[in-house]
């Protein structure tokens, strides 16, 4: 997000934070000891994550685009659920367009300065953090729509959509600052300067995640308990998307961020051990590639679990492909700002 001294069975240098997009190096903490765990599949695992790392890139852009282009075309953006769903997008493909640029650090080492070290790193850990915010919120507000329903009278104006939206991407900056500060270029990488910043980040990710964990278990315990009593479809379908978009979420990220907190284990000489580095660096080879494969799901479950995206999409495809005279068949599923004076799930 290209090997150095530091490395095991997969090099330290590939060891991406979760709230960091480049490889993380240990250029701070120089161990000669770790060389006799040097791998000999360099370049099979180099090739492979460029490929892999390729393919979520081509998804993503291509998924991510189609829901913003259903979104604005077709839904009502006056639902706080698909002002979050457009957020999310916007988020994936921040998270998505850095995939790039930890390809070529990868393969040449880092070669865009100090500046855009600090930038990007920085970006990557605002599209992470995004994500966590706006899936708890959403969580969060389905819950009070479900559970008490009059209590959300009155936050569907577009002055609170606003509020919330700008609330979000304000406290993700704010996060993301510290990996700014303490990013910058050593010899070919763009590195935490100290071990203490690296120990903080992993922390401060698994703290956000675990606390956003508890907020969503919680919140869906109260929504199921409450639909075993209610015969509402709509609202089955509601629930059923977001607890499918949060749960992918939260089962591609936690093995990885399980790993990296392992990784600050090894970090500290907690742990001490050949074997063990190396067995972690395999998982972590693993389960990075999953937790940066998330950003090309949401459009898949999308697509399987939403009904009218799949309507929304199939008429957008229609006229991409038969013209402009397939166009009378949108008019079924119209863009009508007013149609939804309820927070509908409209985007479902």
């Amino acid at each position: 997000r290209g090997v150095d001294s530091d490395t095991l069975s997969i090099p330290d240098a590939w060891v991406q934070m979760e709230s960091s997009g480049v490889f993380e190096s240990s250029t701070y903490e120089y161990d000669p000891e770790s060389l006799l765990c040097e791998s000999q599949n360099v370049l099979l695992a180099t090739f492979s994550i460029t490929i892999l790392y390729s393919l979520v890139l081509f998804l993503s852009l291509i998924g991510n685009s189609l829901v913003l282009w259903v979104l604005v075309k077709y839904e009502n953006l006056e639902s706080l659920t698909n002002v979050f769903i457009l957020n999310l997008c916007l988020s994936d493909l921040m998270f998505s367009c850095l995939l790039p640029v930890w390809i070529s650090a990868l393969h040449w080492g880092w070669m865009l300065g100090d500046f855009l070290c600090k930038l990007l790193n920085m970006i990557f850990s605002i599209s992470l953090y995004s994500s966590i915010f706006f899936l708890t919120i959403m969580t969060i507000h389905r819950y009070l729509s479900v559970v008490s329903p009059l209590s959300t009278f009155g936050i569907h104006t577009f002055r609170c959509r606003v509020l919330v939206t700008l609330s979000v991407w304000a406290a993700s900056i704010l996060s993301s600052i510290p990996d700014a500060i303490f990013h910058k270029v050593i010899s070919t990488d763009c590195d935490y300067s100290e071990l203490q910043a690296f120990l903080a980040s992993v922390y401060q990710h698994n703290i956000f995640f675990l606390l956003s964990a508890g907020i969503i278990l919680f919140c869906y315990v109260q929504i199921l308990r409450t639909l075993f009593r209610s015969r509402s479809r709509k609202r089955h379908r509601t629930v059923r998307l977001i607890f499918t978009i949060v749960a992918a979420y939260f089962l591609s990220w936690a093995p990885y961020n399980v790993i990296l907190f392992l990784k600050t284990l090894l970090k500290t000489w907690v742990i001490r051990s050949c074997e063990v580095n190396q067995q972690l660096d395999v998982a972590l080879l693993i389960c990075r590639t999953l937790a940066f494969s998330h950003c090309c799901f949401n459009p898949v479950l999308y697509v399987f679990i939403g009904v009218k995206f799949r309507r929304h999409l199939k008429s957008l495809l229609r006229q991409v492909w038969f013209g402009r005279q397939q166009t009378s068949s949108s008019t079924l599923f119209p863009h009508s700002p007013g149609s939804f004076a309820y927070e509908g799930p409209s985007f479902y």
